[in-house]
């Protein structure tokens, strides 16, 4: 029985990125072993057991064999036979497949450690094809890693696209796009993520609304880069700068203008009313990819009242109130400043706007923040019930935007 240091951690370690969770492979063991030594079985489909005293993950090393459609389509061989070799070969890029034994040396037989010093993203081998989550990881690496400088191998690349071509990506379940889209968005370059996609044909396949919006021109005054995709990869971009993390965020940005790919033909470039007609393509990918509710309300929000918070300045008091309002502003303040921090990354995820002001974002904050600092308590509502109380609450809120308005001038 021998343990390895496998895939993530050995990978960060030789790019010198911090370390993270640390995994472990086990060659030589079965699992009555296994649990005799104390190790806790915690896998449902292959043999995972966590350490007595430092609770770190143990997997037997496992070959798969590929049995049907989709991710779960595999039949798994744990036995004690395996060698570490073939658990390595079943991993899905080089920079994953490399290990390390006790002593700190590299067992590194595809080339790991070289496509980590060429910067490159390559299959291990083409049992890659077999698992259409594979193309999804391969968009977010690249939204980790293209900041460093990988790319993605043009022979990876080419699997890719025969995947997408074969339907392959067309059994991906909506759960497992979600939870790689959720992850990409929160890695510093999530266009990276969309252009990986994209460039194997799977962004039309598992994010048709976004794919949509490549190829529709924009009025080039107000968007240099004129594309709509492209406008989109800077805003997603952006939004991971300024929120960097948040995919919370990083969904709603990459949402906002999902109503611009609806826009008829002879009305283009221009763009009137899609934050309206965003709505629908919004909801229908929140209902195919079953999107948590926190997501897909802020994400309705952004799409809504993004032009609005552009103008924010020229709203009268009692406009910019009733905006609040419907972004359940009072009881949920933290949207309001959400929702000031994606209107931010689309007015500067533009070409030649990364760098400019945004004032609009710091007026909202401090606007909702006067008119959410009228309590009831504080109010004279003596004589006063039912709808009558709402109003008097109204009134001061708006008193008080006004107020607040007109001390920063």
């Amino acid at each position: 029985m021998r343990a390895y240091l496998v895939g993530g951690a050995v990978r960060d370690a030789l790019l010198g990125r911090p370390p993270g969770d640390r995994d472990f492979v086990v060659v030589g063991a079965t699992q009555a072993e296994m649990e005799a030594a104390g190790f806790r079985a915690v896998g449902r489909d292959f043999p995972v057991f966590l350490h007595p005293e430092t609770h770190e993950e143990y997997a037997l090393a496992r070959t798969e064999r590929k049995s049907g459609r989709g991710y779960r389509g595999f039949v798994v061989d744990a036995a004690p036979s395996v060698t570490l070799e073939e658990d390595l070969q079943r991993r899905d890029f080089t920079i994953n497949a490399i290990a390390r034994d006790e002593h700190g040396a590299l067992v590194d037989p595809y080339g790991g450690a070289r496509d980590i010093e060429a910067r490159v993203l390559r299959h291990v081998s083409p049992a890659f094809a077999e698992d259409p989550v594979r193309i999804l990881r391969a968009g977010r690496f690249m939204a980790r890693f293209a900041p460093l400088g990988f790319r993605v191998a043009d022979e990876t690349l080419a699997l890719m696209r025969g995947m997408v071509a074969d339907g392959e990506a067309d059994h991906l379940v909506p759960e497992r796009v979600w939870q790689e889209l959720v992850r990409a968005l929160a890695e510093p370059r999530p266009s990276a993520f969309l252009a990986t996609l994209r460039a194997c044909g799977a962004l039309a396949r598992v994010l048709p609304e976004v794919d949509a919006l490549y190829g529709v021109p924009q009025r080039a005054e107000f968007h240099p880069e004129v594309d709509t995709g492209r406008h989109q990869e800077l805003v997603s971009d952006m939004a991971a700068r300024l929120a960097p993390g948040d995919a919370l965020i990083g969904f709603a940005a990459l949402t906002h203008d999902l109503g611009k790919a609806l826009t008829p033909g002879h009305v283009l470039p221009r763009h009137l009313g899609h934050e309206q007609a965003g709505l629908a393509p919004l909801r229908t990918l929140c209902e195919r990819l079953r999107v948590p509710a926190e997501y897909r309300q802020l994400a309705e929000v952004c799409c809504r009242e993004h032009l609005n918070v552009h103008r924010v300045a020229e709203l009268r008091a009692s406009t910019l109130h009733d905006l609040i309002v419907r972004c359940d502003g009072f009881r949920r303040p933290e949207r309001i400043d959400r929702l000031a921090t994606v209107c931010e990354a689309d007015a500067r995820g533009r070409e030649g706007s990364a760098e400019r002001p945004y004032p609009q974002a710091a007026l909202l904050r401090r606007l909702h923040a006067a008119a959410a600092g009228v309590k009831p308590r504080d109010l004279d509502l003596e004589g006063l019930a039912g709808p009558a109380v709402g109003e008097r609450i109204r009134k001061a809120r708006i008193a008080a935007i006004r107020a607040a308005a007109g001390a920063g001038t």
